[in-house]
Parts: C-alpha cells; sequence; structure tokens
C-alpha cells in the first residue's frame, strides 16, 4: 500500500484516478479546493477508510507525509481558466513549486499533468514530444498554455538541481462520465444541447481537427507513466484518431437521436487549429495505446449526461 496525493482529486480525470488508485489497495489523499472540482464526483469514496479529502487550495503549502504525488490541480477548460487567468497562472507556477517543494522533501516519485496546450496552435502535425510549440505569451489562452509550460520548466530545473524523481505527460483532449456539463469543451457541449435539443454551437467552420481520448484509457496511461522507470517524459498521452469538430458534431447528434440544428459562430482567439498527439513513445516506454473507440465512448458519456440533465 503507498499513500498517494492527488492534487484537483475531485475534478474530471482526478476522481477517476483517486478511483483507480483505490482499487489498487492504495491510500488515498485527495486534495482539491473545488473550484472546479466536485463533492460530487468523489461521493462514492468519501466511505472507504483509504480515503481522505481535504480542501485546499496548492497555491498555498501544505505539509503531508506521501510516497508518490500527481499534480492534477488546475482548470483545464477555457471558461473556467479564463475565469480568473492570474489565479489560473498562479495554480500553474506557484501550484507546481509547493508540491515540488513537498516531493522534494518526502523523496516522493511526482507526476505532472500537463498539456497538449503546449504545443499552442501547432505548426508541426501530428505533435511530437520534441516539438517546442507555437504559442501566444500575451493571449487570453495563455494563462493556461504558458502556465503549464511553466510548470514543465519548474519540474525539469527539480528535477536537475534537487534530483526530484518527476514525470511529466501531456494530455490530449479526454471525455467521459464526470465531465462538467458547464466546462465549456466540444464533447460535452455538444451532448448536452443534442439532449437538450439545443442548437449545437460549432466555432469556426467546423474543420478544425481534434483527436478524443477516452477517460479510462488516459487514466491507465497516467498509472504507468506513474509506475515507469527512468522514463522522466514529456510523454504525450491521447487518442491519436483525428477528426474535424463538425464530423464530432454530427456523429452526436446521430448517436442521441437528437432534432438539433448545427450552426456555427466565430472561432475564439488563439483556438489550435490542429491538434493530435504522437504517441510512440507511449507505446515503447509504456505499453501504452488507447482501446475505447469513439462511438463506445461516446455512448458512455451521452449515459452519464442523460442522467445528470
Amino acid at each position: 500500500m503507498k499513500r498517494i496525493l492527488v492534487t484537483g482529486g475531485a475534478g474530471f480525470l482526478g476522481s477517476h484516478l483517486c478511483e483507480r488508485l483505490l482499487n489498487e489497495g492504495n491510500e488515498i489523499i485527495c486534495l482539491d479546493n473545488l473550484f472546479t472540482g466536485s463533492k460530487k464526483n468523489i461521493r462514492h469514496l468519501l466511505s472507504n477508510e483509504n480515503f481522505e479529502f481535504i480542501r485546499h487550495d496548492v497555491i498555498e503549502p501544505i505539509q503531508l507525509e506521501v510516497d508518490q504525488i500527481y499534480n492534477l490541480a488546475c482548470p483545464a477548460s477555457p471558461p473556467h481558466y479564463q475565469y480568473d487567468p492570474i489565479k489560473t497562472l498562479k495554480t500553474s507556477v506557484y501550484g507546481a513549486i509547493n508540491i515540488l517543494d513537498l516531493a522534494k522533501r518526502t523523496k516522493s516519485r511526482i507526476l505532472q499533468s500537463s498539456t497538449s496546450e503546449v504545443y499552442g496552435d501547432p505548426k508541426v502535425h501530428p505533435q511530437p514530444e520534441t516539438y517546442w510549440g507555437s504559442v501566444n505569451p500575451i493571449g487570453i489562452r495563455s494563462c493556461y498554455d504558458e502556465g503549464k509550460r511553466a510548470a514543465e520548466t519548474l519540474f525539469f530545473d527539480y528535477h536537475r538541481q534537487h534530483n526530484v524523481d518527476i514525470r511529466v505527460i501531456r494530455i490530449f483532449n479526454t471525455y467521459g462520465p464526470r465531465m462538467n456539463p458547464l466546462d465549456g469543451r466540444v464533447v460535452s457541449n455538444f451532448i448536452v444541447q443534442a439532449l437538450r435539443g439545443e442548437d449545437i454551437t460549432i466555432y469556426g467552420d467546423g474543420t478544425q481537427t481534434r483527436s478524443f481520448c477516452y477517460v479510462d484509457d488516459l487514466i491507465d496511461g497516467i498509472v504507468r507513466m506513474m509506475s515507469a522507470e527512468n522514463v522522466t517524459g514529456p510523454v504525450n498521452l491521447g487518442n491519436p484518431t483525428e477528426m474535424t469538430v463538425a464530423e464530432l458534431a454530427n456523429k452526436v447528434v446521430q448517436l442521441t437521436n437528437s432534432k438539433s440544428k448545427i450552426i456555427y459562430k466565430p472561432l475564439p482567439s488563439d483556438d489550435p487549429v490542429q491538434r493530435k498527439p504522437v504517441i510512440d513513445l507511449a507505446k515503447e516506454s509504456l505499453n501504452w495505446s488507447p482501446k475505447v473507440n469513439l462511438d463506445e465512448g461516446l455512448k458512455h458519456t451521452i449515459n452519464y449526461f442523460s442522467k445528470i440533465i
């Protein structure tokens, strides 16, 4: 049994990770300030004697005794991270420093959940880990993009300067049950609009591409990365099956049997045109690749949303 800290543990991804690690027989400390996370996501875990919830903001230091740390603390959808951009940047930077200091003191292995947003609006397609990205440092998405880039810098500097045992992953678009219906991401937006019979809103002309990874596949990759030896990363985790946003909208309409119409609105500033991970490194070093196809994953997600809206 390991004593494991999951920051952002009441969020979409964090709650699934806590559940997986508990099922593997570990003792879990779930830390979250509940800005975007929710106790509803972890309610079924609260009665487990090996699960502890602490309401805390990673911007402030915390003293704990742990064996491993998964740092997932940061709002990840544009409406949420743009609501208070300074707080978002502080969460990535101050949060990383505080959690890295904890890892340094306890000699814990620590994993950083970075993001495909470090690639910005990429000039290289698909995106390998060796690509340094094309990021606007002063745009409306910069608080998140540059915050995550700075956090990666901190992780590698703590590794080089203090010998902290780090792991860094870059998460591409992930979807599944427990997504916030108001988080502003395309999968949740389209499903909620389709189930309500509202117009499905596409920003831009719909030709921009994304690659969608089901949450169970991603969590498996995260756990494999933490367990891997001699792999610091960064390692891309995502599904390389690429599709246009318009294709996704039509698929959601089909799977929900919705009568919703698809409408188009202007594309937001700095919205990336293409997103597709190169996952060769994950295949080679983690023996990982996604298993759940989009139709299957969407059906699980639609079933979840149909119960909560």
